[in-house]
């Protein structure tokens, strides 16, 4: 079922935005009176990276005549793979700033608005106000939840979109929908998993080319709801396997025993960045990727345990690091190959793994077992840069 336009036309389109534009103005659904209602509408993205790189080149294509960007994070080179409104000479740029330039490339009549600031729940409301459509391309649950209880209070519909691995997902969520069937994100996910239990696409990867799927779908969806066209994903979730090429739908129904959301709560204490067992653990038993290396360099004899999956060993790793994944040691399994006569330390890529582990070898007694805070992201920047992160 079609919705009404969110947006009302403009005035109207000049002579160069309908040469631009033309290969809409002749499809019937779109027309003068669609490109004008685009030109008009004011649309927010929350992210400039994966989803957040097709999304904004596409819109920016279409004619939205408004475009904010939401993005405090700069460009690393790991991010070309994938991002593509980035390019090598940006690297080390703010991802706000570098997306503008982008989009001016494509569209100079677009009104491109930066929003260089991390979203948070006292400056959420003041910064989505100003906008008739928000997309969602973050990549953690904080921010996730976040968008959608602020997009709930100011009655603004949103576009959300999720990528991992080979795996993509999209729906609208409109908690006050014309329509009576309102939804929001946590109809489908009333509560966050359990910290640990889904690795972000820095822990378990993306392949680059699901965010141009995704991140189109999205688009898609923006143009209809902004244009009143089609029907939309509304009380649909879309669900993409890459790997079969295989699309499926799921329902989405409103869930009676959702709590009604009356204001923004700390989302990171919501979701958790890591359990508290690993934060009890962690306390008093980590140590800096300096403190290892006077340890390797005094010959201490202790066993440094690496806790990331192989295919991430086999792309950089500490020396003298013996690779035992986190989930074995979770489990049990690998308690049998762990030093009780010697130090233990534990690492990661950035500690948080690490700190999960290390809260289970404590249960298991080992008292003294210690992590290293930063993982070995910390210890390519600070002890051998000549390795690659990733």
């Amino acid at each position: 079922m079609a919705l009404p336009p969110l947006v009302e036309p403009a005035a109207e389109l000049t002579k160069e935005e309908v040469e631009r534009y033309s290969r809409h103005l002749i499809i019937p659904d779109v027309g003068m009176d669609g490109q004008k209602r685009l030109k008009n509408a004011k649309v927010l993205v929350v992210g400039a990276g994966g989803l957040g790189s097709p999304a904004l080149l596409y819109l920016a294509a279409a004619g939205v005549g408004t475009l904010g960007i939401v993005e405090f994070d700069v460009v690393d080179e790991s991010n070309l793979q994938r991002q593509i409104i980035h390019g090598q000479s940006d690297v080390d740029r703010p991802k706000a700033e570098s997306a503008r330039d982008s989009i001016r490339e494509v569209n100079p009549y677009v009104d491109v608005r930066l929003h260089n600031e991390r979203l948070t729940s006292e400056n959420v409301l003041d910064v989505f106000a100003g906008y008739d459509l928000i997309l969602d391309g973050t990549d953690n649950f904080a921010t996730r939840y976040l968008v959608n209880d602020a997009a709930v209070l100011l009655g603004k519909p949103y576009v959300w979109g999720s990528i991992f691995r080979f795996e993509g997902q999209a729906s609208v969520f409109w908690e006050d929908a014309p329509n009576g069937q309102g939804l929001n994100y946590r109809d489908l996910y009333p509560e966050p998993p359990p910290p640990g239990m889904v690795p972000s696409c820095a822990e378990g990867g993306v392949l680059g080319v699901l965010c141009a799927s995704i991140g189109s779908i999205m688009v898609n969806e923006a143009i209809k709801l902004l244009t009143g066209i089609g029907e939309p994903l509304l009380g649909r979730l879309v669900i993409y396997d890459a790997l079969e090429t295989t699309w499926r739908q799921v329902k989405i129904r409103k869930d009676p025993e959702t709590p009604k959301i009356t204001e923004l709560i700390d989302y990171e204490a919501f979701c958790g960045t890591v359990t508290q067992d690993a934060q009890d653990a962690a306390a008093g038993h980590t140590i800096t990727v300096g403190e290892l290396k006077q340890m390797i360099d005094a010959g201490k004899d202790f066993q440094l345990i690496d806790v990331r999956e192989p295919h991430e060993y086999e792309i950089v790793k500490i020396p003298g690091a013996t690779l035992i994944p986190k989930d074995r040691i979770l489990s049990g399994e690998a308690l049998a190959e762990i030093a009780q006569d010697r130090p233990v330390v534990l690492h990661c890529k950035s500690g948080g793994r690490s700190a999960e582990a290390l809260a289970a070898l404590h249960r298991a007694g080992f008292a003294d077992a210690v992590h290293v805070g930063g993982g070995v992201l910390s210890w390519v920047k600070q002890i051998d840069p000549s390795q690659p992160t990733y």
